[in-house]
């Protein structure tokens, strides 16, 4: 069931570490991963969060870091990509793990089936590969059953989202990469509040609550383990530029 949820108040992030997806939550959802536009006001509400909240700011997103560092460029912002499987701390350094001995392989067998098929875009990532099918949505149907085969003969795991099917290794999520970051400086003891819009956001959602602290969905009314809801990124922008 559709619970109806309030907008997030005004003292959310007092006291707060406070996590951000990107695609679909500070940015609008682009018709393929390089079309997105970052306008010049997105980098500058993050360093502004981050000094106010005194670096508790994380981005975790599926997309790989050093994508987003290009995208954002907001120095000494801690980042978890690709769904959890990689971070970057405030200080630099950097985690992740082994690449998928069977991911190449992978690889190559969805370029095979997207050659000749117009629309299909295919994302490799550091630890993972998405195949996405938003410009040829006829598609979707082979384009999972082709992604799930795969996943069953490399033993990586299949991460959906909005016209999207990925893999990536197995036994991470979004709500492992909150945990993660909130167990480290500066984000300890601190209540987590993580703000998404997707499926692949649900894990976050769970792991704040499970932490103490909430979760803020981005986009129409759904079931979900958030306890705040807000319209659209637009409305993002509103609500956490008027706490800067």
């Amino acid at each position: 069931m559709t619970i109806i949820l309030p907008p997030p108040p005004g003292d959310l992030i007092d006291g707060a570490s406070l996590y951000l997806d990107f695609d679909g939550t500070l940015v609008e959802i682009a018709a393929t991963p390089d079309g997105v536009v970052v306008e010049p006001l997105v980098p500058a509400l993050l360093a502004a969060l981050s000094r106010r909240l005194e670096g508790r700011l994380a981005l975790i997103s599926g997309r790989a870091i050093d994508t987003l560092n290009a995208l954002v460029a907001v120095p000494g912002l801690a980042i978890s990509g690709s769904h959890g499987v990689e971070t970057l701390w405030s200080d630099g350094r950097r985690a992740g793990p082994v690449r998928a001995a069977g991911l190449d392989a992978a690889i190559a067998a969805i370029r095979g089936f997207a050659d000749g098929r117009a629309g299909l875009l295919i994302e490799e990532k550091p630890f993972g590969v998405a195949l996405h099918y938003r410009g040829a949505p006829a598609a979707e149907h082979d384009a999972h059953a082709l992604v799930r085969g795969l996943a069953e003969t490399t033993g990586l795991d299949v991460q959906t989202g909005k016209m999207v099917i990925e893999l990536r290794p197995a036994g991470v999520n979004k709500g492992d990469a909150l945990r993660r970051l909130q167990a480290a400086a500066p984000f300890a003891t601190y209540r987590p509040v993580f703000v998404g819009d997707d499926d692949t956001d649900e894990a976050a959602f769970v792991a704040a609550a499970e932490l103490g602290g909430c979760g803020v969905l981005v986009g129409p009314a759904r079931a979900t383990a958030a306890r705040y809801r807000v319209d659209d990124v637009a409305a993002v922008r509103r609500w956490l530029g008027g706490l800067t």
